[in-house]
């Protein structure tokens, strides 16, 4: 772990509605609170790596770097991506590379302020094809979950067990934000009220099985690790950091029933951090959906393919705070996930990396695993549907 980039402070919003706050005024707060953790001024920081996806439409701003370098006072090489993980992957390089010692790193969007348009904003990231044929952000989990249910032959009870299961991922997720002071939906549902929001909608998925629409910024500051001796001792090094991409078009995919670009990014990250998938015990997954944290729990190799949504089932009918995989414990989406913490895109993933940090020091309050600190955790980001995919694995020293 000598050489690896390391996570020295990490600042968040709350994530929610924030009509009556300014973009600039959401990631400063995010920033101050990880500036304080750890004592570093504007004045330290040799490059930002900022993320934002939909903010030039919903708020108008131009020139993202000149935004930055106006808020920041500062003058150092900035860049812009469309998530977190993908800019904490250019600041490891950097670092690995010995071109900076302290980086910020972060993200921000407000989504609320077009609630009119915002469906219509995020049906850009739809191919030109599925666009035109009338595609809406929710249609291509549907399709994918039908096409997982068809290969793997499941009907009967055990497709009613199943449709449970996608449910109590979602009552999981919101039991798991009641704990968290920082998430959007602070309230416990049921599965009974899942499965009626299906009816409703006439839809395999209803509401209550999506993330919502959220504004909000997150950050952190990254740095060598011998920088990171001198600021704190406890920090949380960046052992692995890999991504993937797959076609555009999700109909015209190899694999209709999984993401490709997961599992190559966590073949890559894995192989990088030099751990043991075993020794992962704290997971941050991506919920846009609550059919994507089931896939994704196959396609990063924590269950076998077709299976996952029978330890789901198993587990949650009396959630003890776990997934039980054949007896090994799972903490999975501790801040709620992106269905009830929320999920400001451009800010997402910086708030999964909040809280693994958060997890690896010991240091999230209620919500921290009831066994011995982990020693391992993971993040796994999607941009788009599965199109982009980044896992990040993150180690106590």
């Amino acid at each position: 772990m000598q050489n690896c980039p390391a996570i020295v402070a990490v600042g968040r919003t709350k994530f929610g509605e924030h009509y009556g706050k300014e973009p600039e005024k959401l990631i400063e707060e995010a920033w101050l609170t990880a500036s304080h953790e750890c004592g570093i001024e504007r004045k330290d920081l040799q490059a930002c790596y900022m993320s934002d996806c939909f903010l030039p439409i919903t708020n108008k701003l131009g020139l993202e770097e000149g935004f930055l370098s106006e808020l920041t006072e500062l003058h150092v090489p900035m860049e812009i991506t469309r998530s977190v993980s993908a800019a904490l992957l250019t600041a490891c390089n950097s670092i690995r590379a010995g071109i900076y010692d302290t980086v910020l790193v972060g993200g921000i969007e407000k989504m609320t302020d077009r609630w009119d348009k915002i469906r219509d904003d995020l049906m850009l990231l739809e191919d030109p094809w599925s666009y035109f044929a009338g595609c809406t952000p929710e249609s291509n989990h549907e399709l994918m979950l039908r096409a997982y249910i068809k290969k793997h032959g499941i009907t009967g009870e055990n497709l009613e067990k199943l449709n449970i299961a996608l449910a109590q991922i979602s009552v999981k997720n919101h039991a798991n934000a009641t704990k968290n002071e920082y998430a959007q939906y602070r309230r416990k549902i049921t599965v009974e009220q899942v499965l009626n929001a299906r009816k409703a909608a006439r839809k395999s998925m209803g509401l209550y099985d999506f993330a919502p629409i959220s504004d909000g910024a997150s950050a952190l500051i990254l740095t060598s690790a011998d920088k990171a001796k001198t600021l704190t001792d406890n920090p949380v090094c960046v052992l692995g950091a890999a991504s993937a991409t797959d076609y555009l078009n999700f109909s015209a995919r190899d694999d209709l029933d999984h993401f490709v670009a997961t599992k190559l990014a966590m073949a890559n990250a894995i192989k990088m951090a030099g751990v043991n998938q075993k020794d992962i015990g704290v997971l941050e997954l991506n919920d846009q959906s609550t059919m994507m944290e089931m896939v994704s729990l196959e396609d990063l190799g924590f269950c076998d393919y077709g299976t996952a949504w029978k330890y789901i089932y198993d587990s949650y009918k009396d959630y003890q705070g776990y997934l039980d995989v054949n007896g090994k414990k799972l903490f999975i989406n501790l801040n709620g996930g992106l269905k009830a913490d929320g999920n400001p895109l451009g800010a997402t993933g910086g708030a999964q990396l909040y809280e693994i940090f958060r997890q690896l020091r010991g240091e999230a309050g209620p919500r921290q695993v009831a066994d011995a600190s982990p020693r391992f955790g993971l993040t796994n980001e999607c941009e788009g549907f599965g199109t982009k995919s980044f896992v990040c694995i993150l180690g106590r020293n």
